[in-house]
């Protein structure tokens, strides 16, 4: 009987645990949100928002698979379909190659009525918003080049110390 009574408590807290999660999950912030601290499979790796033709963001990035972007990919692709009265009828989020973001901005179809926007962005889970407009349809890229000068600084700091220790001896 102590056993029963110990697993119906069990239950009846687990229940109200799991009711007040689904009342606070629309409080979640995507733009706070931390990748786990589990290694990286290459360097310069990341994660993207990721689901296949969502019915809202919300849901896309609340379940988004959380894993590792492949090695051939360098961005997050969002596109978002949506009707000429504003109403999402699609969204797709994945990591993507330089080549697949060549086509970002709006266009829309006159036969259907639609609207698709894409974009691009660079860096850990940035495809948190969803493109509506040209101004934010737009390929977000963080630095035009990561190794650009990175040699510099490395060759000016030898002499730059010699030129401070030369005077004292």
């Amino acid at each position: 009987m102590l056993l029963f009574c110990h697993a119906l408590t069990v239950a009846v807290v687990q229940t109200f645990i799991f009711s007040e999660n689904r009342v606070f999950a629309k409080n979640i912030n995507f733009y706070n949100v931390r990748p786990p601290l589990d290694p990286t499979p290459f360097p310069n790796s990341f994660k993207c928002f990721t689901c296949e033709n969502a019915g809202d963001n919300y849901n896309c990035n609340r379940w988004a698979e959380d894993k590792w972007c492949p090695q051939n990919t360098q961005y997050c692709l969002t596109v978002h379909h949506f009707t000429s009265h504003g109403r999402s009828t699609s969204i797709t989020k994945k990591c993507a190659s330089r080549s697949e973001c060549h086509f970002v901005g709006c266009h829309h179809s006159r036969d259907s009525e639609h609207t698709e926007c894409r974009s691009c962005c660079e860096g850990m889970i940035c495809n948190v918003e969803l493109p509506t407009n040209h101004t934010n349809a737009v390929f977000a890229v963080m630095h035009a080049q990561r190794m650009s000068g990175s040699g510099a600084p490395a060759l000016y700091l030898p002499v730059l110390s010699w030129a401070f220790v030369l005077p004292l001896i």
